[in-house]
């Protein structure tokens, strides 16, 4: 379980002072797979961030119970001077998690050889996907911080992807943030629509994807264009 409360985030930019979340409070419950729909910059990713404890707020406060998981997809999880493998055992002792276990899964799951001995930025942006997506899949979290759900490799690595994954939502929530309803609906069982500074939580997805996309009608044509 998450809970937000009274949580602000906001930026300093060029154009002024751009708000992200004011005085929100909103309960991600333990059972609930949610998604996350918003514009492009209504600061998703973001949210993501903050949940997982990896950027500080404004004010307010988040509660956490249980294991969250890093941010799959986030690219600071990683030290880039660091081997795959230097960074895999970093996050595994810092979860408690039987360093030994999560090494040889990491090693068999993403197919990276003995890349896994090399610097992390001396590999591909795909390679840098595999490292984490077989590391986030090898601790067990009680809920998994999903950006943009990674699709990478040749077919048949995506769909093992797809089926580690899954499997791992048998006994573990996700709060995912995705531009695909199709992903959404896949993989949610409801969603939050961020926009204007506030997170509307809804009970059902056709009523948060309702939401956001009457939202998205009324956008300039050309934000509405790149959502």
């Amino acid at each position: 379980m998450i809970e937000m409360i009274d949580v602000c985030k906001s930026y300093r930019t060029i154009g002024g002072r751009q708000i992200i979340l004011k005085d929100v409070n909103a309960l991600f419950a333990t059972g609930r797979r949610v998604g996350i729909l918003g514009a492009n910059g209504a600061g998703k990713s973001t949210l993501i961030r903050l949940l997982a404890g990896v950027e500080p707020l404004n004010s307010g406060r988040i509660s956490r119970q249980g294991r969250i998981s890093f941010p799959l997809g986030f690219s600071g999880t990683f030290h880039p001077k660091l081997s795959g493998r230097e960074n895999v055992l970093f996050l595994a002792r810092i979860y408690g998690a039987d360093v030994r276990r999560v090494l040889d899964f990491v090693g068999d799951f993403s197919e990276l050889g003995d890349y896994l001995n090399m610097p992390v930025e001396t590999y591909s942006s795909g390679m840098r996907a595999r490292l984490a997506f077989a590391a986030c899949l090898a601790i067990d979290f009680d809920v998994f911080l999903i950006d943009e759900l990674i699709a990478v490799g040749d077919a048949r690595f995506q769909a093992r992807c797809r089926a580690a994954f899954e499997d791992k939502l048998l006994s573990a929530d996700v709060i995912m943030v995705t531009h695909s309803l199709s992903t959404i609906r896949a993989y949610c069982d409801c969603a939050a629509v961020l926009g204007n500074g506030q997170l509307a939580m809804f009970e059902t997805l056709d009523g948060a994807i309702k939401a956001h996309l009457t939202a998205m009608r009324q956008l300039p044509q050309e934000a509405s264009a790149v959502a």
